[in-house]
């Protein structure tokens, strides 16, 4: 018997730290909606977090230089030193927060930044506290690394929103950060200047708690609202802050993977040798392509914003008018989160009871062939999310079918 038959009888045994973590279930959502497309049904997919529009011509050409200048090689490891100083400008001209090259780091994707600092900072039992609705990343990076997650439900009446007491009450001895997105996946909720206040006064009566901000929404936002950054608006927090961004979304960049922060010295370089081990240096050519957006014109984004507007006035409207439905309306970026307590305990036209949301965004992906999340998936229930990165004339559809589903729900 071969050593290989022994490991195939034997069968293989996962390692623990990754025992409770799964394939993401908006990827699954995903994966399910295409094989009903590929058998021919109309699905209306709005589930997945990314813009449906191209990424801008000048960002692309001058990846397509940088391949014509040879600049396919590897770069410095976490980021080229043009790329860097694109990013401690832009933190500079458009946050009001200053920052060295060595207090800057650049990785593949958003995701990869906050693998490296939970795994730079992170010891078996530190707990991060994290408010939900939340990107179900979060959580399982923090397991991964062997932490703890705090998580802090934030119902719509709370503008899915962390409060100061909330806060106060989750810190302990073991809290090593806290984790806040603004704007929000999935809620699209976003913290003001007079928002964030309360909840850094906190922090700064606990100075073994840093802090985590995803800005990655920051160009997404709506009707006026004023985005600030918790490094600007409190400068005695910006040695105990990382600030999380990227170009996915604004710039409409997400497979070319490039995400970055700023940060303490000490913690970014550790989380370089974190990087180090992983992935070493981000894509070369996707760099170049970086620093174009960072420093081309920016005159598209108010462009694209006004349309995600559009959208989300349509998407908020429709849903509010449909019976059992209720939508708060989000300051940003490209989602909404709704209640669905309404449909919960109703009973669909084959017989199966609505007993919880994922009940109702399964339902509506069977009846209605329309692909949405549950709040479950998010921490926080009964609710589903929409992405509404896709065409008026989709969405349009997709309420006119959501509606039609809920109405064949009867009671009891």
């Amino acid at each position: 018997m071969t050593i290989n038959t022994r490991i195939e009888e034997a069968g293989f045994r996962p390692a623990s730290r990754i025992a409770s973590v799964g394939v993401s279930k908006i990827l699954q959502i995903g994966a399910r909606a295409a094989a009903m497309k590929r058998e021919g049904l109309p699905v209306i997919v709005l589930g997945a977090g990314e813009p449906d529009f191209d990424t801008p011509g000048n960002i692309k050409e001058a990846a397509k230089a940088a391949i014509d200048r040879g600049e396919t090689k590897y770069t410095a490891l976490d980021g080229s030193p043009d790329l860097k100083k694109a990013i401690v400008e832009k933190f500079r001209r458009e946050n009001g927060v200053d920052y060295a090259l060595d207090e800057v780091t650049v990785a593949t994707g958003a995701k990869q930044i906050l693998f490296n600092a939970f795994m730079a900072s992170l010891d078996p039992g530190d707990e991060v506290i994290i408010p939900t609705p939340y990107w179900t990343s979060y959580s399982d990076i923090v397991e991964i690394s062997g932490g703890v997650s705090v998580l802090i439900p934030c119902d719509a009446k709370a503008g899915f929103r962390l409060t100061a007491d909330q806060l106060e009450k989750a810190i302990t001895p073991k809290t090593r950060w806290v984790l806040l997105n603004s704007p929000s996946n999935p809620s699209g909720a976003a913290y003001g200047a007079e928002d964030y206040r309360p909840l850094l006064d906190v922090l700064l009566s606990h100075p073994h708690v840093w802090l985590m901000v995803d800005d990655m929404y920051e160009h997404i936002v709506y009707d006026g609202f004023r985005f600030v950054t918790p490094a600007a608006l409190e400068p005695r927090l910006k040695s105990r802050t990382l600030t999380v961004n990227g170009v996915s979304k604004a710039y409409a960049m997400t497979g070319w993977r490039i995400g970055y922060a700023g940060g303490p010295k000490a913690l970014i370089k550790v989380m370089a040798v974190i990087q180090s081990q992983a992935t070493s240096c981000p894509s070369s050519v996707s760099q170049a392509a970086a620093i174009e957006a960072l420093n081309g014109p920016q005159d598209f984004l108010k462009e694209r914003q006004e349309s995600f507007r559009r959208r989300r006035d349509i998407v908020v409207a429709g849903l509010n008018a449909i019976d059992g439905l209720e939508c708060r309306t989000p300051e940003g970026a490209f989602y909404t989160f709704s209640g669905c307590a309404g449909v919960i305990g109703k009973t669909t036209p084959k017989g199966r009871k609505i007993e919880a949301d994922h009940d109702f965004t399964d339902y509506l992906l069977e009846e209605a062939h329309v692909a949405v999340v549950p709040g479950s998936a998010f921490g926080l229930s009964p609710y589903f999310r929409i992405s509404y990165a896709t065409s008026e004339g989709e969405l349009i559809e997709a309420l006119a079918r959501i509606d039609r589903a809920c109405r064949l729900l009867t009671k009891g």
